[in-house]
């Protein structure tokens, strides 16, 4: 399924690169959804392939494999300096978890070690909350910040795609709420409780997401965080 975008979405990123984090996961659909809007995409697997990039997207995959990976590659000390020096960085569903500074329920290894974030958002999240695999659901969504994207009938919402994806369970002064979950469109309702989650988020240059826009058609999610970076909105 296919949403609206605005009429300059096609080269809204010209003049841009940004950078995929490309150790694992969706990358691949992350680069074409910048491409598509008019900016250079490029992987990033080493710390030198960080420079001279204007924004960063932390793909959804395994953010256990992701943060070792980052380590193996020396890339995790490199990401949290860009991060704190200001480097526009938007993360999906498993980035949401590499974004945040406090995990719920971490992952631990073979040691016990509980697993590592990159940082950089003062929210906390937790772990497939919605579920395993087979609870993955689509809503709609109302999204805060979308309105270059309006028409005569307003701006049309964010069809959303939560694969094992987290949610926020605190955001810290500063972070603001983009977008929630109400329990009965979620894919498992009687485990909500009654009580809307929050699943995307926005700090300055810092932007999370708990669904995979890429994998929809959904492209304003990626021309929102263009504009972060052109420092538009």
């Amino acid at each position: 399924m296919t949403t609206p975008t605005s009429a300059l979405e096609s080269r809204a990123g010209a003049g841009l690169r940004i950078g995929v984090l490309a150790l694992q996961g969706d990358f691949r659909e992350h680069l074409h959804a910048v491409e598509a809007a008019g900016a250079t995409g490029t992987a990033v697997r080493r710390p030198s392939e960080l420079d001279g990039l204007d924004g960063l997207i932390i793909p959804g995959g395994e953010s256990t494999t992701i943060d070792k990976l980052s380590r193996i590659f020396g890339l995790r000390e490199p990401l949290r300096d860009r991060i704190r020096a200001g480097l526009p960085v938007y993360g999906s569903c498993a980035g949401m978890i590499l974004l945040a500074e406090e995990i719920t329920d971490p992952a631990t290894d073979l040691s016990g070690a509980p697993q590592q974030t990159f940082g950089g958002l003062d929210i906390t999240v937790r772990r497939n909350a919605f579920g395993r695999q087979r609870e993955s659901f689509e809503t709609d969504l109302d999204f805060k910040g979308l309105e270059f994207s309006a028409d005569e009938n307003g701006v049309a919402p964010v069809h959303a795609v939560f694969i094992r994806g987290p949610w926020v369970e605190r955001v810290g002064e500063g972070v603001e709420v983009l977008a929630q979950v109400e329990p009965s469109e979620a894919g498992h309702p009687e485990s909500l409780q009654g009580t809307a989650r929050i699943v995307a988020v926005r700090s300055g240059k810092l932007l999370a997401t708990s669904f995979h826009p890429e994998v929809t058609g959904e492209k304003r999610v990626h021309e929102l965080f263009i504009r972060m970076i052109r420092g538009e909105v």
